[in-house]
């Protein structure tokens, strides 16, 4: 995992290439509203809303802009903070980190590193896991593949 530092921009304007790199009218085509103002205007769902906050499926979450496997099963839990929490990426260089001053405070934001589509936050406030992070993602910005015996 890499990490960017710089004041905020949203994926739509960030100048930072990404492997997959499409036009903002490319992802309103692919995206539907929530998930474009989400994944690339750096939006957030309501907290308790989102699909995949109690879910317990065992697979794999990936980018849901362009699929890139960012998550497991096994490292989500339940962390009461009303979206879904991951205690560690799938692969190291799976998601890029970025600072982020929005809203007057500073957080770190967690992208996709393949296309910089905006997941979520990382906090480090979850010491009842291995690694004491909880990567607090929106359900819109992932989608599960279940494990098949």
């Amino acid at each position: 995992m890499s990490f960017l530092s710089r004041d905020h921009t949203t994926p739509e304007t960030d100048p930072t290439p990404f492997p997959v790199a499409k036009t903002p009218e490319q992802w309103r085509a692919e995206l539907s509203p929530q998930e474009y103002e989400v994944l690339r205007q750096a939006g957030t769902e309501r907290a308790f809303t989102g699909e995949y906050t109690d879910t317990e499926t065992v697979g794999t979450y990936g980018c849901r802009a362009c699929g890139t496997e960012l998550f497991t099963s096994d490292t989500k839990f339940h962390s009461g903070c009303g979206w879904p929490s991951f205690y560690a990426p799938r692969a190291g260089d799976a998601v890029v980190l970025r600072e982020d001053r929005q809203f007057g405070t500073v957080r770190t934001e967690v992208l996709c590193a393949a296309c910089g589509s905006h997941l979520g936050h990382v906090f480090d406030d979850a010491p009842q896991t291995p690694t004491g992070d909880r990567y607090c993602i929106n359900s819109v910005s992932i989608a599960l593949q279940p494990r098949t015996a």
